[in-house]
């Protein structure tokens, strides 16, 4: 959760290889998705080491990642943190195509979003878990 050093903003992770995929995820959500939500901070990373030690540190209350990311995919990061980490954030995967959702699953995250990003369904997806994340 969001914690003083950091003011009142909700920390975002999002993971992908591909700066312009980081960017449509950070443009589409933008730092005030919902009046009812603090504003939202974005951590971009490009690589699995970055992902894992970030989460690993603590302070993240969202993390997306894309499936589609090389050589280390979303996904597959996805399951690897939800089985190691205590305190997981709620993760949200971009998968390649709607009929990966099953992947989604597998990977434990708890929203998908299929390519090419929808604005309006992944800023609902990310509304949606972060409130959930706050009620909590």
């Amino acid at each position: 959760m969001a914690d003083e050093t950091r003011g009142t903003a909700l920390r975002v992770l999002v993971y992908s290889n591909d700066a312009d995929t980081r960017r449509q995820v950070v443009l589409a959500v933008g730092t005030r998705p919902h009046p009812d939500l603090p504003e939202l901070e974005f951590l971009e990373v490009a690589t699995a080491p970055a992902v894992i030690e970030r989460l690993d540190a603590g302070g993240i209350d969202l993390a997306v990642l894309d499936g589609e990311a090389a050589p280390a995919g979303g996904l597959g990061i996805a399951k690897q943190l939800k089985d190691e980490l205590s305190d997981c954030p709620p993760i949200l995967v971009l998968t390649g195509r709607p009929d990966d959702a099953w992947l989604a699953k597998w990977s434990r995250a708890e929203a998908a979003v299929a390519h090419p990003i929808d604005p309006l369904r992944l800023t609902e997806s990310v509304v949606d878990l972060l409130r959930n994340r706050l009620a909590a």
